[in-house]
């Protein structure tokens, strides 16, 4: 049995509603279950229903899916769920929700037209509609030099100079090491890692890091702060790193990188050259991507007692990801959405 992301997402909305029926419930928690690999035997006992029961669910749910979970229409008796509802409810759901709210719920929609928040859920899985969902895009850039900035930079992602290194530049700010009031509770056979929603702050610290494109390899250093001063001590040492090479430093607008110290230095350097991405464009400096990983392989989740350990750990993780996972990000992109 086989079920899209979506479609568990509503199923698991579904078990844990207070205000869905139950029948409802059992029959999500059927396919959860299946979907998890337990046997009809098993399920049968745990949910306290029949294996008939259990088999009618799964075999109608791997025909039809979500909407195989509703009930079918009783000989004589019309449709609960009118067409003209459906579309109603559509409508609704792709509607600006009113009275402070922000966003629609299934349950309010359902209130709205006083049906079961499942048979609402339904009917948007149907029409593939998701108002509980938000997807975030890469606003245009308002830069009147877009295209000749990204033309620039991707050009160097592509096609790099000879005995020239691409490196993409930038700095992570306030990464806080947070300590719990108390100990983590580890993981164990159903049930998840546990963290106390309180904690302790124990400082913050800076991290400027530049990712050599063509090779993986992350230069990273920390600081108390992040200013023009102490980008300017990167910047110094990346040049101490690649002192025989061309460099083209991709980075973004931010106002240290443009400091009157680091321009002169800058001026002073033949073999550097910087490439600004264009505003409101970060997404093109490939380091963003490393931080995204190292975000989710570091910080999410993590207890530190000190701001130094927080340090220790970020360093170490930047020689291990050298040694062991640093290779070029894949890049395929065309260059014909954004050259229009």
């Amino acid at each position: 049995m086989e079920a899209s992301y979506e479609e568990i997402n509503e199923l698991n909305s579904w078990v844990r509603s207070h205000t869905i029926e139950s029948r409802y419930a059992t029959r999500a928690k059927i396919i959860l279950k299946s979907l998890e690999g337990m046997s009809l035997e098993d399920i049968s006992k745990s949910l306290n229903v029949t294996k008939a029961t259990v088999n009618k669910w799964r075999n109608r749910f791997r025909k039809s899916g979500l909407s195989a979970l509703d009930d079918l229409p009783r000989a004589g008796k019309p449709p609960v769920i009118t067409a003209e509802t459906k579309a109603a409810v559509m409508e609704l759901a792709c509607s600006k929700a009113k009275d402070g709210y922000t966003n629609w719920t299934q349950k309010r929609i359902g209130e709205h037209f006083g049906i079961s928040q499942s048979k609402v859920g339904t009917i948007l899985a149907e029409a593939e509609l998701k108002p509980h969902k938000t997807d975030y895009w890469c606003g245009k850039s308002t830069d009147p030099e877009f295209t000749k900035k990204m033309t620039s930079i991707v050009g160097l992602y592509m096609e790099p100079p000879d005995n020239a290194l691409v490196i993409c530049v930038d700095e992570k700010t306030q990464i806080q090491a947070l300590d719990r009031t108390q100990p983590l509770l580890p993981l164990k056979p159903g049930k998840p890692k546990r963290l106390t929603s309180t904690y302790k702050r124990n400082g913050t610290v800076s991290l400027f890091a530049a990712l050599s494109v063509h090779t993986g390899k992350i230069i990273g250093k920390t600081e108390e702060r992040a200013n023009g001063e102490s980008f300017l001590k990167f910047l110094k040492g990346i040049a101490k790193e690649y002192k025989n090479k061309k460099l083209h430093i991709i980075l973004d607008n931010h106002s240290i990188h443009k400091k009157s110290d680091v321009i002169e230095w800058l001026e002073s350097k033949k073999n550097i050259s910087f490439h600004y991405t264009p505003t409101y464009s970060s997404w093109l400096n490939q380091i963003e991507i490393w931080f995204g990983i190292m975000t989710k392989d570091v910080l999410k989740g993590g207890v530190w007692k000190s701001k130094q350990e927080l340090i220790d750990q970020i360093i170490l993780y930047i020689d291990t990801y050298n040694k062991t996972r640093a290779k070029p990000f894949s890049w395929n992109y065309d260059g014909k959405p954004l050259s229009k």
